[in-house]
């Protein structure tokens, strides 16, 4: 019996149409305990791969017969034995091509909305790290937002609209993943686009994006509004009146968090005016787009991740606080974990430490950790 490998991109397609999987996953408990692979018809088993070395008998009847079963591990090579000796007892599985790490950086294309005059805004979601970029496309002109490291899905996708990438923004000086908006600025000539207040330590040259300015795409316009609180210079995108580009300010379920540069005591009346006195002034027919999401719940039935601005003023709790000093223990006293290796991040992301491509990987290996819930 033969071995199939099943890529990051058809496991994320499983996972946006909900259907059915059993993932046998071969890693250290507490690998999979901190970060695996998430869906609403996902079921699990957990054996690292060494208690497996003498023989899969005794998991053979944990294994569903009515369902896909995957077998995963960090990089392939453990789950491609244990799916050949699962083969060899008459067990057809598949394992994940390129491992975990292929997960992590796997981006999955969605079209949010329409545009004037015909253009479109694609969301790109990653699905194994919960992170969100964005391409907006008008005519023969794009945009792109908080870009990840993979540059090769923009610069292609574009390509394949016909539209040529003009201007880049990165939404704050990210933490969590390493940005790629440099690089696919440098590669298409477009321009890069950068909080100043965020960028006083970085050693590379870029446009300061400040509140207030405006980029044209083709018949469509980006609006920049100033709204710090996770970081200093973090700053949300108005594009064409109907979508509201939040950066990691504010998520579907969730809100940033305000301490990934050391500073959460500083910036938490700053992420409280952000959400509750500049975001209120805007329309609440806005359609919230976030730079992360947390829980796959927040997606939607076609995988993408987004909602009404008066929906969420309804329904995110960390916009219902009314209290200011709760507010402040709950952004300050109930923090998530750090991202992985988040200050190795923020150097490459300053431009002061350029990392081989394999210890990128390395360092964003994980969920996501921006938000407070």
């Amino acid at each position: 019996m033969s071995v199939k490998a099943m890529t990051a991109a058809q496991v994320a397609r499983k996972v946006i149409d909900n259907e059915p999987l059993f993932i046998l996953d071969v890693r250290n408990g507490d690998a999979f305990a901190d970060w695996k692979i998430e869906g609403g018809n996902i079921q699990y088993l957990n054996i690292p791969y060494f208690d497996l070395l003498d023989g899969v008998e005794e998991v053979i009847d944990q294994l569903p017969k009515d369902r896909d079963i995957l077998v995963v591990c960090a990089k392939e090579g453990s789950s491609i034995m244990v799916a050949d000796m699962l083969a060899d007892e008459g067990v057809e599985t598949a394992y994940l091509s390129g491992g975990m790490k292929a997960w992590s950086e796997h981006l999955e294309p969605v079209k949010v909305g329409d545009l004037n005059d015909g253009g479109e805004l694609y969301q790109f979601v990653r699905i194994g790290k919960g992170c969100l970029s964005y391409m907006a496309i008008s005519g023969v002109e794009a945009a792109v937002i908080d870009a990840t490291r993979m540059t090769d899905v923009f610069l292609n996708f574009a390509q394949e609209k016909g539209a040529q990438i003009k201007h880049v923004f990165d939404s704050h000086l990210h933490a969590d993943h390493i940005s790629g908006g440099r690089k696919i600025a440098q590669a298409t000539g477009a321009t890069y686009y950068l909080p100043p207040a965020d960028a006083e330590e970085v050693v590379f040259e870029y446009t300061p994006l400040e509140g207030g300015f405006e980029a044209v795409v083709g018949s469509s316009k980006v609006e920049a509004l100033y709204s710090p609180g996770h970081t200093i210079g973090s700053t949300s995108f108005i594009v064409d009146n109907q979508y509201l580009m939040t950066g990691d300010i504010l998520f579907i379920d969730s809100i940033g968090r305000p301490d990934l540069a050391g500073l959460a005591e500083d910036w938490v009346g700053d992420l409280r005016e952000s959400l509750y006195s500049r975001y209120q002034a805007l329309a609440n027919e806005l359609s919230v787009l976030p730079a992360h999401f947390m829980i796959m719940d927040e997606l939607n039935e076609d995988g993408s991740v987004a909602k009404k601005l008066g929906d969420l003023f309804n329904e995110n709790h960390g916009l219902n606080i009314e209290d200011e000093q709760e507010f402040r223990d709950m952004v300050t006293k109930n923090l998530p974990p750090q991202p992985n290796a988040y200050e190795d991040i923020r150097k490459t992301n300053m431009g002061k430490i350029t990392p081989e491509e394999e210890m990128q990987r390395e360092m964003e290996i994980g969920p996501n950790r921006c938000a407070v819930r």
